[in-house]
């Protein structure tokens, strides 16, 4: 895990939804580059990295875009794993894609050992007037699984997604740490034989 401030090991953060949600747009412009309206479909998988300024040091994170068609969900299947952040992506125009981001939090769910933070985005908040997910129907389903959630659009908004995942990559380094704690305390308990006997 990435907690040292010169670790080598980036955190892994995945988008993962249907196809035409916008994942890689939002992920454009998390790098720092501009919206593109005519971007095609993603045919791999790819990453960008970003690195995020901590008041206890820089911690590298790698952000995976994913393929969100019928026809490549079990290629999907290779690049969950070692994720500790999954963003389950959905566009907010579509009902059906908000309608299967149960599908892809399942697929999470069958290949991850261990419970990552979990995020969902609804993109595309440029055409809110074509909205079909309502806001309560997004706020249950996030208290459901336990996931912070953000309305946005890659177009419009280039700087909420970034943020977003900082606010996600704070849970994780705040779980990691409870979690490093609690293992040094399981640790140093003492066994039956080490305890003294009293005189």
């Amino acid at each position: 895990m990435s907690s040292d401030k010169k670790g080598p090991e980036a955190i892994k953060v995945i988008l993962i939804g249907d196809s035409g949600t916008g994942k890689t747009n939002l992920i454009t412009v998390t790098a720092g580059y501009k919206f593109n309206s005519n971007s095609l479909t993603t045919k791999a998988c790819s990453f960008i990295q970003k690195i995020y300024n901590k008041p206890n040091g820089d911690y590298t994170v790698n952000i995976w875009d994913t393929i969100g068609q019928e026809k490549f969900r079990s290629l999907t299947n290779i690049f969950v794993k070692e994720s500790k952040i999954v963003i389950l992506v959905y566009d907010i125009t579509n009902k059906n894609s908000f309608n299967n981001l149960s599908f892809w939090k399942k697929i999470v769910d069958d290949l991850l050992s261990e419970r990552p933070i979990l995020g969902i985005v609804g993109n595309k908040m440029d055409l809110y007037e074509n909205e079909e997910v309502k806001d309560y129907e997004l706020e249950e389903y996030a208290k459901k699984i336990g996931a912070k959630h953000l309305l946005t659009s890659a177009k419009t908004d280039s700087e909420s997604i970034g943020l977003f995942i900082g606010e996600l990559l704070d849970d994780y380094l705040s779980k990691d740490k409870k979690e490093r704690i609690q293992s040094f305390a399981l640790d140093k308990r003492p066994n039956k034989e080490e305890k003294k006997k009293c005189c």
